[in-house]
């Protein structure tokens, strides 16, 4: 005979109890994750307390705050992100059957495709009125994560360098490299076209743990080319700041290009890089039955991507 714990998942299990245990996890504070869900902190805590009951295990760890999730919680967890997403896109498909599609298109991207943003979001929004957008910064692994466990419909990030799997793609753009400087700073007369030369000068850079710094250290790394940047961030705009200061130089994908020509201190040029390309392009999890929001975008990128 089966012990109760292993079959006490039944019918009174309710979305809402899911929805309290995916956002306390996510958020890892009670009166945030209350305050998400739309209900008092009380209310969040009877319905975690009803779903251990319901499971027949202690999900998560608390004293008067949030510890942590128990291995059961772990468990769990992304069965609860499936669960929800399922039930997400199952509503969106039968709204999406008999009417335009409508609801929020969530979108997360890399700081490198960025200025891609409006290009896709103009796109999607022009042939689905009904739907908003909703844009969030994230990095090539939160990216990948996020659309595993359901918080977002698509990402822009790299297809070819660390890429996410379980995806379907669409490429929308070939990376290739800018050196920047501020106009008058000294530096702006160089105008470097190798890496050797740009390396010589002062550089601000991306931190290492963000991707794009990551395929810079390997292109240098390939050229036998030491680098030792003089300050590093986690943004571009810091770096612009930075380089607005007249005290360095930087280098960023040509995404920016277009920004850039509208900063009037700014002087700007392509390195040489006989080094592959880095492709940037859309993803969406690659799902059976693939969500309306998820179908949109590839339909949208694909559109996009032959013009």
């Amino acid at each position: 005979m089966i012990d109760p714990p292993y079959y006490a998942i039944g019918e009174s299990m309710h979305l809402r109890q899911l929805r309290y245990f995916v956002a306390i996890a996510r958020l890892r504070h009670f009166a945030n994750a209350a305050a998400e869900c739309g209900v008092s902190q009380p209310t969040l805590s009877a319905g975690l307390s009803a779903l251990e009951q319901e499971v027949g295990h202690r999900l998560v760890e608390r004293d008067r705050r949030f510890l942590g999730l128990t291995s059961h919680g772990l468990a769990m967890l992304p069965w609860a992100e499936q669960i929800l997403g399922a039930v997400a896109s199952m509503t969106s498909s039968v709204a999406a059957s008999s009417a335009a599609l409508t609801g929020e298109f969530s979108l997360a991207a890399i700081p490198a495709a960025l200025p891609l943003v409006g290009l896709f979001g103009e796109a999607l929004l022009s042939r689905h009125p009904g739907v908003t957008l909703s844009v969030r910064s994230a990095t090539s692994r939160e990216i990948e994560r996020s659309l595993n466990a359901f918080e977002c419909d698509a990402g822009l990030t790299y297809l070819d360098h660390e890429p996410p799997g379980n995806v379907l793609s669409v490429g929308l753009h070939a990376e290739r490299y800018l050196f920047v400087a501020r106009t008058g700073s000294g530096f702006d007369a160089a105008t470097p076209t190798s890496w050797e030369d740009a390396a010589k000068l002062p550089l601000c850079l991306l931190h290492q743990g963000m991707q794009f710094r990551r395929i810079l250290d390997g292109r240098m790394a390939a050229a036998g080319i030491a680098i030792t940047p003089r300050a590093v961030a986690d943004s571009y705009v810091t770096l612009f700041e930075l380089v607005r200061s007249g005290g360095f130089c930087t280098i960023v994908p040509d995404t920016y290009a277009t920004l850039l020509a509208g900063l009037d201190w700014a002087r700007f040029s392509p390195l040489d890089d006989p080094g592959e390309t880095r492709r940037i392009g859309l993803v969406v999890v690659n799902r059976v039955p693939l969500s309306p929001m998820a179908g949109a975008a590839l339909e949208v990128a694909r559109g996009l991507a032959e013009v």
